[in-house]
């Protein structure tokens, strides 16, 4: 396996010279149409305390609507050659500080439900504490720095870890957060013509001495719609992002963030 390296986190990046004389102008965003019912809906449990999905979390009509819209916007590809400690990343991205879709992707859409327990069946049976020792604290919504991935054919993300950011949610007063699990809404998959682009997850072998093979990798597939929710941080398993074989891999990105 290659060394484990922690890649850079988006959430702290500064923005390209180009972008820091002004601030950046907020997308006009297409709205959040259609979506499936909240009683449609649930939380997998793919990778106990570590990966959560949401299948069907936006349509394959909504997932349409935004990957026409986002090809319109000013993508910047990330250099190729990262800073040392860094992982090897290859893609196109887009990255702006946006409360307001932040909030309507964590309200306006069935994820804050799901997250707190609020829909019947939908979440994992958790009591209330052991959802807050799940999502790391009290959740109170996602990061307002919102991030656009094209992997194009050929690019990829290499080995890396996803570390912690402080943020701030805007509010009076503001709410003072840290961000504890990544959210990936996958817009493109198989189905779509993106082929590769697979998110696969590494588990440590356990410390103790045992004659059981150590753990394989455990792969997530592209479906067009699928919310992919991981833990980061100081437990954050080491991932990489497949190279994309054909086709264009799609993500939107943001992060669960609870209260500091």
């Amino acid at each position: 396996m290659p060394p484990k390296k922690r890649g850079k986190n988006e959430s702290s990046a500064k923005a390209p010279a180009s972008t820091q004389s002004a601030p950046q102008q907020r997308p006009d965003w297409p709205a959040f149409q259609p979506l499936l019912a909240e009683s449609d809906l649930s939380l997998q449990e793919v990778l106990p305390n570590q990966i959560v999905t949401v299948p069907n979390f936006w349509t394959a009509t909504l997932c349409r609507t935004f990957v026409s819209f986002l090809s319109a916007l000013p993508l910047t590809t990330t250099p190729g050659k990262p800073k040392r400690g860094d992982a090897l990343r290859v893609n196109d991205r887009f990255q702006i500080d946006d409360p307001a879709f932040a909030e309507r992707l964590w309200s306006a859409t069935a994820l804050k439900n799901l997250v707190l327990g609020a829909i019947e069946g939908g979440d994992l049976g958790l009591t209330d504490a052991q959802r807050r020792e799940l999502w790391g604290g009290e959740v109170i919504g996602l990061n307002p720095n919102i991030r656009i991935y094209r992997y194009s054919k050929g690019q990829f993300f290499d080995q890396h870890y996803d570390d912690f950011n402080n943020v701030n949610i805007p509010g009076s007063p503001p709410i003072h957060a840290r961000t504890t699990w990544t959210l990936l809404l996958y817009l493109t998959s198989p189905a779509t013509g993106c082929l590769g682009g697979e998110t696969v997850f590494y588990p440590e072998p356990s410390k103790k001495k045992s004659k059981e093979a150590p753990p394989g990798p455990f792969v997530v597939d592209l479906e067009v719609g699928l919310a992919l929710l991981h833990r980061h941080g100081a437990d954050c398993m080491l991932h990489e992002g497949r190279e994309v074989l054909e086709g264009e891999k799609w993500v939107i990105r943001s992060d669960l963030c609870v209260k500091r």
